[in-house]
C-alpha cells in the first residue's frame, strides 16, 4: 500500500490536484491546477488553467522586427524624419570590395535607425505652446493681465505678481533653469529668492550704487557690479570675493559653458574672468567709449556690443580686434539682443526702428519695423516672442522674423514707470520687467519652451543634482580659445591651397638672414682679450650666414627643378630628401686648385 493511500490528507490533496485520464488501457496522472477566481468590481473572473510543460507545444519566439509589432508603433511624420536625417546615403558604386560594401551598408542601417529613434523622441514631447486666440471682433492686445489670470489654472495665476520697491531703478536676472530671480537696485538694494514659491534666499543693502547683477553657474552665487569693483556673494548674502581688476563696470554677462564672467566698464574695456580658476583671461579696449549695451550670443559665446554710431561689434576673448562689425542704424543704438538659438540679432535705434539680422550670414536685415517711439529695452523668448519697451509701455509680438501685422501687438502692458530691465523667464510663459519702482511678472501665454531637458536645465533640481551638475559642467568646460563666430570651424582642417603653398615657397627668396645673439661667458683672468672675443663672434656669424645662403640656394634649386620637370618629360630632377641621419655624414670640402 502506498503512502498516499495511508495518509488521508494526501489522499484529499490527490483528489484535488490530480485526475485520472484513461488512454488505451493505461492510467496516467497529470498535475492540473484548479481554476482560480478573482473578484473585480463585484464580478467573478475565472483564470484559465495552465497547461503542463510536458503538453506545451513549441512556440515560435516573435522577433523585434516582426511586422505584427511594427504595426503597433505609431508612424512618424515625414517632416520630422527629414529634420533628424543625417544626409544622403553613400553611393556603393565607388566601393570595390564586397567586405567594405557590406560594412557601409551596415553603417547606413545604423544611421537610419538612430535618426528614426531621434525622431520618435518628439512623440514624447506632448506639451505644445499655447497662444491666446481671440474671438471674432476682438484683439488680444486689449486683454488685461487680470483677465488672463482669471482664465488660467491656479498655479499659473500665482505667477502674476508685482513688487513695489523704493530703491530703484532695478536690474534683474533669472537663473539658467528659470527658478530663481535676482534683483539689484541702483541705491544698493540686492535680493535673491525663489520666485515660484516666494522663498527668500537673502536681502541686503550694500550701501553703494549697483549698476548690474548676474547669476554665476549656480544660483547659490551671484556677481554684483557696485560703484568701484565687482563683488561675489553667496545666496546667504556673504561676501566671497572682491574683484578689484574689474572696476567701474556697467554691464555683465555670464557664459555658463565657458565659466566666464564678461564685463564692460565706463572706459570702454571688455574683460573676461574665468570664475573656475579666478584668473583674468583677457582685457581689451574697444575704443567705443562707455559700454552701456552688451549681450552675449548663446550659440557661440561671442559678445555683441552696441556703440553710439549705430555699429554692433562682436568680440572674442582671444582676439584683440572685433571678429565682425555691422552698421545696423544711422543713429546711436538704444537696445540689442540675440535669440535663444544664436541665429538672429535684434537691434533698436533712436531712429524708432527695430531690425532683425541673420548673424550667420552678416548680410542685410531680414525684417525692419517702424515704431512710434524709440525702444529702450528688447528681448526674445525661447519660442520667438519679441518684447519691446517704449518708455512705460511694454509690447509683445508673435513671430520674430515674419510678422505681417507688426503694427498690432500680441499683448500690451502699461508698467506704471520707466522700464530699466526686461528678461523672459526660461521654460515659463513669464516676462520679468524691472522698473524704477520695483518689479513685475507678466503672463505671456506661448512664450516659453514647455519641454525641458532635465540633464541640461532642471527647474525641479535637488541639492544633490545641483552638485552633480556642477561637477559635470566643470569637467566639460569649453576653453575660451574655442569662442568663434562659426563653431563648426573647430571640427574642420585648415588645409592650405596650391596657391598658398607656392606663395610660401616663393617667400623663401626674400627671407632675411637671422640675427645672431652671442652671450659670451665671463672672462677668466689672463685668458685672451676683447680682440679675441670679437674675432670669435665674427667667425660664428660668417659660418651661420654661409649655412643660411646654402639653404636658400637648395630651396631655389628644388623649386626650379619641380617646375622644369613639369614642362619637359625627358628631364629628371634629382631631389635629395633630408633625413635625421644626415648629421653623421662627412662634409665635402672643396679643394682649391
Amino acid at each position: 500500500m502506498s503512502n498516499n493511500e495511508t495518509n488521508p490528507k494526501r489522499k484529499s490533496l490527490n483528489k484535488r490536484y490530480f485526475q485520472d485520464v484513461v488512454e488505451e488501457g493505461d492510467v496516467k496522472k497529470i498535475k492540473q491546477k484548479p481554476k482560480r477566481q478573482h473578484k473585480f468590481k463585484g464580478e467573478i473572473i475565472t483564470v484559465e488553467q495552465k497547461v503542463p510543460k510536458s503538453l506545451k507545444p513549441h512556440l515560435k519566439r516573435k522577433k523585434i522586427g516582426d511586422h505584427k509589432y511594427k504595426d503597433k508603433r505609431p508612424n512618424i511624420p515625414t517632416h520630422i524624419l527629414e529634420k533628424y536625417k543625417r544626409g544622403e546615403n553613400v553611393e556603393e558604386s565607388g566601393i570595390k570590395t564586397k567586405h567594405f560594401k557590406a560594412k557601409q551598408q551596415r553603417k547606413e542601417i545604423y544611421l537610419e535607425y538612430a535618426s528614426e529613434q531621434a525622431a520618435r523622441t518628439e512623440l514624447l514631447l506632448t506639451e505644445q505652446q499655447g497662444f491666446i486666440e481671440a474671438d471674432e471682433g476682438e484683439v488680444t492686445a486689449e486683454y488685461r493681465q487680470e483677465e488672463i489670470a482669471d482664465n488660467v489654472d491656479i498655479q499659473s495665476a500665482a505667477k502674476l505678481f508685482k513688487l513695489n520697491l523704493d530703491f530703484g531703478p532695478y536690474s534683474m536676472r533669472y537663473s539658467k533653469n528659470g527658478r530663481h530671480l535676482l534683483l539689484g537696485g541702483r541705491k544698493g538694494h540686492v535680493a535673491t529668492f525663489d520666485w515660484i514659491t516666494k522663498k527668500m534666499h537673502c536681502e541686503m543693502n550694500v550701501m553703494e550704487e549697483v549698476a548690474d547683477v548676474s547669476f554665476l553657474h549656480v544660483h547659490t552665487m551671484f556677481a554684483c557690479a557696485q560703484k568701484d569693483h565687482v563683488y561675489i556673494y553667496d545666496n546667504q548674502g556673504t561676501e566671497l570675493h572682491c574683484l578689484k581688476r574689474l572696476y567701474q563696470v556697467n554691464r555683465m554677462e555670464f557664459l555658463p559653458y565657458h565659466f566666464l564672467l564678461a564685463t564692460g566698464n565706463k572706459d570702454g574695456y571688455l574683460s573676461w574672468l574665468d570664475v573656475s580658476i579666478g584668473e583674468l583671461v583677457a582685457n581689451y579696449g574697444t575704443k567705443q567709449g562707455d559700454i552701456r549695451i552688451m549681450r552675449q550670443n548663446p550659440g557661440n559665446g561671442v559678445l555683441c556690443v552696441g556703440g553710439g554710431r549705430g555699429v554692433v561689434s562682436m568680440w572674442s576673448p582671444k582676439v584683440r580686434e572685433p571678429l565682425a562689425k555691422m552698421l545696423c542704424h544711422a543713429t546711436p543704438l538704444s537696445a540689442l539682443t540675440v535669440d535663444h538659438k544664436g541665429q538672429h540679432l535684434v537691434t533698436a535705434g533712436l531712429d524708432r526702428k527695430v531690425k532683425i539680422w541673420d548673424i550667420r550670414s552678416l548680410s542685410g536685415p531680414l525684417a525692419e519695423y517702424q515704431l512710434r517711439l524709440p525702444v529702450n529695452q528688447v528681448d526674445v523668448s525661447q519660442k520667438g516672442v519679441l518684447a519691446v519697451c517704449q518708455g512705460n509701455y511694454c509690447e509683445l509680438y508673435h513671430n520674430l522674423v515674419i510678422s505681417e501685422n507688426f503694427s498690432r501687438p500680441y499683448l500690451r502692458k502699461h508698467c506704471g514707470s520707466f522700464v530699466h530691465g526686461m528678461r523672459f523667464c526660461p521654460y515659463e510663459d513669464i516676462l520679468g520687467v524691472s522698473t524704477a519702482n520695483g518689479f513685475q511678472s507678466l503672463l505671456v501665454p506661448g512664450s516659453g519652451e514647455p519641454n525641458y531637458d532635465a540633464l541640461e536645465d532642471n527647474p525641479m533640481q535637488t541639492k544633490s543634482q545641483r552638485r552633480e551638475h556642477e561637477v559635470h559642467s566643470l569637467l566639460e568646460k569649453i576653453p575660451p580659445e574655442l569662442i568663434t563666430l562659426d563653431p563648426s570651424e573647430i571640427a574642420t582642417v585648415d588645409e592650405p591651397t596650391l596657391q598658398e603653398k607656392i606663395d610660401a615657397k616663393r617667400a623663401i627668396f626674400f627671407v632675411k638672414p637671422p640675427e645672431i645673439q652671442l652671450n659670451s661667458r665671463r672672462k677668466m683672468k689672463g685668458k685672451g682679450g676683447s680682440a679675441k672675443m670679437a674675432r670669435n663672434k665674427q667667425i660664428v656669424k660668417d659660418q651661420k650666414r654661409k649655412e643660411f645662403v646654402a639653404e636658400v640656394r637648395e630651396a631655389k634649386r628644388k623649386i626650379i627643378s619641380t617646375h622644369t620637370m613639369g614642362e619637359s618629360d625627358n628631364f629628371i630632377a634629382l631631389e635629395t630628401k633630408s633625413s635625421a641621419l644626415d648629421r653623421f655624414k662627412p662634409k665635402q670640402v672643396k679643394r682649391k686648385t
